[in-house]
């Protein structure tokens, strides 16, 4: 019998990032047009998060070396000798296949195809090819957690379009300034992990670079819902708010000394980011909800 606790192995199913996928995957099968009975809607959004955390446990089963190097990683549930790899892989293997089917016969296919495709490349692609690979790693693997939404959008309609594209679009553009920020101030982590890592490889000037005109594509992607007649006014001059201020602090990382080992303004970015993608997903709800208000109020 295993003696971990049922706490260590929630550990391994990454919590924090499994509350984004929840919310961002909710968003998106909200926002979906057609009909779908609550219960199937909270059946499609459970299956979604569990597939997230098979994820995250097949992540840290197959990482459990690296994991035990780095400061930030180091008391995870394996490498703190918590939870054994063969039970987190096995954890893993259950979870994944356990969702998969159940979002295929109760929600449909078309969606269970696609947390299938996510999970297969977080854990292969990301984790086992992509990470100890290329410093473009981040950038290629964060598809996995862009999907969410569009799995949310699936489950309702069956099928993909380009407003699910845009979500996913936000997702992914956002994810590279977000995780760079972090590798800069936790460039001596991946350096001992040996993690290519796009400041390790490439330098922090080149980094910061990219880093910026990526938080310019997301802020202006981020805003294309207005103008692609899927979000309302309010949800258009609060992202173009919210995407401003993302470039701004992009920027300050962008200007910020070579010689800066503190390096605030990436730890700002890295938390603005957070409360940039949860805004903007929250936004969608906000202005849905106001524009049904200013009808009923106008009828």
């Amino acid at each position: 019998m295993s003696e971990a606790s049922a706490r260590d192995f929630f550990d391994l199913l990454k919590p924090r990032v499994m509350s984004l996928v929840i919310f961002t995957a909710f968003v998106g099968l909200y926002l979906a047009p057609g009909d779908i009975h609550p219960f199937i809607a909270g059946v499609a959004v459970l299956c979604i998060a569990v597939g997230a955390g098979a994820s995250g446990a097949l992540n840290m089963w197959y990482d459990a070396d690296i994991d035990a190097v780095m400061t930030r990683t180091a008391k995870r549930p394996i490498p703190d000798g918590r939870v054994t790899g063969g039970e987190a892989l096995g954890f893993g293997l259950i979870l994944s296949v356990f969702s998969v089917i159940t979002l295929g016969l109760l929600v449909n296919w078309a969606a269970s195809a696609l947390l299938a495709f996510t999970i297969f490349f977080y854990a292969v692609v990301y984790t086992m090819w992509l990470k100890r690979m290329t410093p473009q790693n981040i950038v290629i693997g964060g598809a996995a957690g862009a999907f969410p939404p569009m799995i949310g959008w699936v489950a309702v309609t069956g099928s993909i379009s380009i407003e699910s594209v845009v979500l996913f679009l936000i997702i992914f553009l956002w994810t590279p300034p977000h995780f760079w920020a972090l590798a800069l101030f936790k460039l001596r982590d991946y350096g001992d992990a040996g993690v290519p890592m796009m400041p390790n490889v490439k330098g922090e000037a080149s980094t910061k670079t990219q880093m910026f005109w990526y938080a310019v594509a997301t802020a202006i992607v981020g805003v294309s819902p207005y103008f692609l007649g899927f979000a309302g006014p309010v949800y258009a001059a609060v992202s173009l708010l919210l995407g401003a201020e993302f470039i701004r602090h992009a920027y300050k990382v962008w200007t910020m000394p070579e010689d800066d080992r503190v390096m605030v303004p990436a730890k700002k970015l890295f938390g603005y980011s957070l409360i940039y993608l949860f805004a903007i997903f929250a936004l969608f709800l906000i202005d849905d909800w106001a524009m049904r208000a200013f009808t009923a109020f106008a009828a």
